[in-house]
């Protein structure tokens, strides 16, 4: 299929499993990936609802310019319309936001100005306050205003919410999504109770924001205000987008817990999504914990993981923010330095026998050999397969290990953190092998992991 531009791509995201970090979990549990729309983010659809609104109500001509508060990704889809449309782009963000969200809005053409993130909504520093001025100052402009831009909600309860209706089969039975402007929330959880009124609607807030709290009284609580690093959730104002009529319950999500999802993600699903994507999923898991077999549970994940690379995807970052536990920091040099066997590594020729290895196991009280060749690594060798081997054929002890040979367990270099060496070690691979830099090499098994972590 060829479309005209590339705003008629926007849409049609797909539904995914999780299957690692929701393994705990009866019900079945999908992610909306939003990154597929192409500025990688769920804002796309707003922002040509908005522009296209404009257009038709005639308070955007030809030729204006597009004024808007953002956190980047309502950008990102502006700046992709205005330059399918000829229109100029002025963005306001707050300075908390990434350095790759700022840069990547004026590679696409865009004028960004950066404001205090510590101040008041009304305070004329404020990204609020400055996208209004310029709104009223710049002639032929609109300040699209997208937590108050009724086109926002109307852009999720046209498309995203019968999508997901859809997808599932009209099966789905939960609906989580986090909450910043609340047109993604409030659109689709419309559509879905006008399908079906028992669906259950999962907001995702964060701490120092004024969503759960306001649900559970009615009020904005001041002292529930304060600074938080989670870009993308989260509001100090009422945007005008949010229906609370419509939300069930909410969730509140630290800033470290929901880095730590997001990098899971990455890690176990290979979904590389954003911050507020893992505010998501931790809050939304939360409150599965609960839900039976029968039960269907959407999250929305609204970006890509590439628009953070200098903070959550970032360990000195991470580290510097004390988001990340110091066992989950070490190194197999680390590893090595601590370990209790302090013997020299044992290697097999494959043409020793099996009863060698077996009087080598036995004798150094080790589980798996790697196996050589004229000096080179070709396999390896461990106990069950030894077992198994002779099993099926006493005779076979003495035969050349060849017989029971398995593939080379993996490599790693001694900088390779303990998380991903813990997801090398599995049935397959017992253990993994270190070279160092001067070439010489030692190896690291689960027992070696858990006594490092233990202590």
């Amino acid at each position: 299929m060829i479309y005209n531009n590339i705003i008629e791509t926007i849409g049609g995201t797909p539904l995914v499993k999780l299957n690692a970090v929701a393994a705990h979990i009866k019900a079945t549990v999908l992610v909306k990936v939003e990154y597929f729309n192409p500025g990688h983010s769920i804002k796309d659809r707003i922002a040509v609802k908005m522009i296209e609104d404009a257009e038709k109500q005639g308070i955007l001509k030809p030729g204006g310019t597009i004024i808007e508060s953002t956190s980047g990704n309502t950008g990102m889809g502006l700046a992709i319309a205005a330059a399918v449309k000829g229109y100029r782009c002025i963005f306001t963000m707050a300075d908390k936001q990434s350095q790759e969200k700022i840069d990547i809005l004026r590679a696409v053409g865009a004028e960004v100005i950066v404001c205090p993130t510590n101040v008041e909504p009304e305070d004329p520093r404020s990204y609020y306050s400055v996208a209004r001025r310029l709104g009223k100052e710049i002639p032929n402009s609109i300040w699209m205003n997208q937590y108050d831009n009724v086109s926002n909600t109307a852009a999720h309860y046209e498309t995203t919410g019968p999508e997901i209706w859809e997808q599932t089969e009209g099966k789905i039975t939960h609906f989580a999504a986090g909450m910043g402007t609340c047109g993604t929330i409030s659109g689709i959880s419309t559509y879905l109770k006008e399908k079906n009124p028992d669906i259950v609607t999962i907001g995702l807030d964060t701490y120092g924001s004024i969503f759960k709290k306001l649900h559970e009284t009615g009020e904005i609580d001041p002292r529930e205000i304060y600074p938080y690093l989670t870009e993308g959730i989260g509001e100090d104002i009422l945007p005008s987008n949010c229906n609370m009529e419509v939300i069930d319950h909410i969730i509140k999500v630290t800033d470290k817990d929901a880095a730590l999802m997001t990098r899971k993600l990455a890690r176990t699903e290979g979904i590389f999504v954003g911050w507020s994507c893992g505010s998501a999923v931790h809050g939304a898991l939360e409150y599965a914990r609960n839900l039976n077999k029968d039960d269907v549970m959407v999250i929305i994940l609204p970006d890509h993981g590439s628009r953070y690379l200098g903070k959550v995807f970032n360990d000195v970052w991470m580290q510097n923010h004390n988001f990340l536990d110091e066992g989950n920091m070490l190194t197999a040099e680390q590893i090595l330095k601590v370990k209790a066997d302090k013997v020299e590594l044992m290697m097999l020729d494959v043409n020793q026998t099996l009863a060698e290895a077996i009087a080598i196991m036995r004798e150094k009280n080790i589980s798996q050999i790697p196996v050589t060749k004229d000096g080179l690594i070709i396999g390896s060798l461990n106990e069950t397969r030894v077992l198994n081997t002779i099993l099926d054929d006493p005779s076979l002890k003495d035969a050349s290990v060849s017989q029971a040979v398995s593939d080379p367990l993996p490599f790693v270099l001694t900088s390779t953190r303990i998380d991903v060496i813990s997801k090398l070690i599995n049935k397959e691979n017992p253990a993994v092998l270190v070279q160092s830099p001067e070439g010489e090499i030692d190896i690291i098994t689960k027992f070696d992991l858990i006594n490092v972590l233990a202590q």
